[in-house]
């Protein structure tokens, strides 16, 4: 049977209407305490807090006969639970605030001699739990989404890194397979040859399938550079040897300016990731030219590295847009508008900068990048 509201019901809920702004300091105060909320402002902290007090009154003044649904109609806890995943609350926390809530309102009760009991200790009960449940229900499905669009974001970025080594692949099997035929080898030699090429294929299939899937997918959070010391010039050297085969068809030469003696503290596996992406692009667009790698070490400490091509060019209204996701040349049918894109993020990962500019005459591209932290 339903219980009817009594005075010491509404008296409770007279107190924290009265009460509300010191009940809400005091619980600002308390969850300051948590990592996550140490740096938000009153609002974003607030959120529907301040709204989850009033239907509690409400539900007081109306006995424990309302229900659940009914209480937290207005307060919406389901989107503060998706607010919090935002504002980078963990779970834990997110349970915290409301306990913390149900202290502040204990305290204020004994404060004014209220005993906390029978239906009063009811209610209150019903509705922080209630609230904690579709908040951390919310929280966890956000959470689960975010979750699996970073792994489609991350495989369609390593899906995008992996068609240059395999157009490399492809075309050095294209050449032995030209010398193949010029010099006659035996049938087995020609059938690994021809084996290989289906092989590259396929992959090349798979690949450009996970791009197709994921092209409306946004950049990826969360990547940390796992930074050491290391020397550059051969890691450049070792790209130049791999993207030969992609270049030659080009009638470009690729040239490693980079000084054989400079080290940097970075990620060697996204910095490898950028300066392929930069020199597949640059060759894309020289024919019969120059791409050229380069990099120095900076007055401020900071590495500048950077990319230089005797291509086609881009026009100025469009420099600052490339590095944009989505942003690809729209004369060409195999541009993703996800090279660059992974440039900068990989660049921003290690706190550096990067910027695109017209070589002097329109004769080509340059692109520039810092690695900065220490």
């Amino acid at each position: 049977m339903l219980s009817k509201p009594t005075p010491k019901l509404r008296e409770f809920a007279e107190l924290i209407r009265h009460h509300k702004n010191d009940l809400l300091a005091q619980w600002r105060k308390d969850v300051r305490e948590l990592p996550a909320a140490k740096h938000l402002d009153v609002p974003t902290l607030n959120d529907h807090i301040p709204l989850l007090l009033e239907e509690l009154a409400e539900a007081l003044e109306v006995g424990a006969g309302k229900t659940i649904a009914e209480a937290l109609n207005a307060a919406s806890p389901p989107e503060h639970g998706a607010q919090r995943l935002e504002d980078g609350f963990n779970i834990m926390e997110l349970v915290a605030e409301y306990n913390i809530l149900r202290g502040c309102v204990h305290d204020l009760a004994e404060t004014h001699g209220i005993v906390l009991q029978g239906h009063a200790f009811l209610i209150l009960n019903r509705i922080l739990d209630g609230a904690i449940g579709a908040a951390v229900e919310t929280f966890a499905e956000q959470q689960a989404l975010e979750v699996q669009r970073r792994r489609h974001e991350y495989l369609s970025f390593v899906a995008h890194d992996l068609r240059n080594p395999l157009t490399a692949i492809s075309l050095a099997a294209g050449v032995l397979e030209t010398t193949q035929h010029e010099q006659q080898w035996d049938q087995e030699s020609a059938q690994m040859i021809r084996t290989l090429h289906r092989n590259v294929a396929r992959l090349e299939a798979l690949v450009n399938n996970v791009l197709k899937e994921n092209a409306e997918v946004e950049s990826p959070d969360g990547v940390k550079p796992e930074r050491r010391h290391f020397d550059l010039w051969p890691l450049v050297e070792a790209l130049v040897l791999a993207m030969r085969p992609m270049a030659g068809q080009e009638g470009t030469r690729l040239l490693n300016q980079v000084p054989d003696d400079l080290m940097v503290h970075a990620d060697a596996g996204l910095v490898r990731r950028i300066i392929q992406n930069l020199m597949s692009n640059a060759i894309a667009y020289t024919v019969n030219g120059e791409v050229v790698i380069g990099a120095g070490r900076q007055k401020d400490g900071l590495v500048a590295c950077w990319v230089t091509d005797t291509g086609t060019g881009i026009t100025a209204d469009r420099l600052e847009k490339i590095f944009e996701k989505g942003e690809g040349d729209p004369g060409r049918d195999d541009s993703t508008g996800l090279g660059l894109a992974i440039v900068r993020y990989f660049v921003e990962a290690h706190e550096g900068t990067v910027h695109a500019e017209q070589n002097a005459a329109g004769q080509g591209t340059t692109v520039r990048f810092t690695l900065g932290g220490q």
